[in-house]
């Protein structure tokens, strides 16, 4: 059973940067990608980003565009989303999600969820 786990997050101000971790652990296969995805209170998941952990591949929200390069360490199962430039508009929890195969906008495709962790920007 696939299992996160999400460290890194907490308050920032305008025009800084934070680092997410998600650790991945009890994958079946390697074929599988991990996404970020945020939520605002009362609001559905939003897809942000995507990595394949087999060939690289990366895709970006619009809004994160630039801003939010994804990044992955094979070795420790780690992907990471570095967050800078951030915005009082970034603020929201964030999760990570893992499913097999190819990357997806779509939450309810990711079988395993990250506990989520609070990002808040604001001076």
């Amino acid at each position: 059973q696939m299992q996160l786990v999400e460290t890194g997050g907490g308050l920032v101000q305008p025009g800084g940067s934070l680092r997410l971790s998600c650790a991945a652990s009890g994958m079946t296969s390697d074929d599988y990608v991990i996404s970020w995805f945020r939520q605002l209170p009362g609001k559905e998941r939003v897809w942000v980003s995507c990595m394949a952990k087999t060939g690289g591949r990366t895709s970006y929200a619009d809004p994160v565009t630039g801003r939010f390069p994804i990044s992955r360490d094979n070795a420790k199962n780690t992907v990471y989303l570095e967050m800078n430039s951030l915005k009082p508009e970034d603020t929201a929890v964030y999760y990570c999600a893992a499913k097999y195969f190819y990357c997806s906008v779509y939450g309810h495709e990711y079988k395993s969820w990250g506990q989520g962790t609070q990002v808040t920007v604001s001076s």
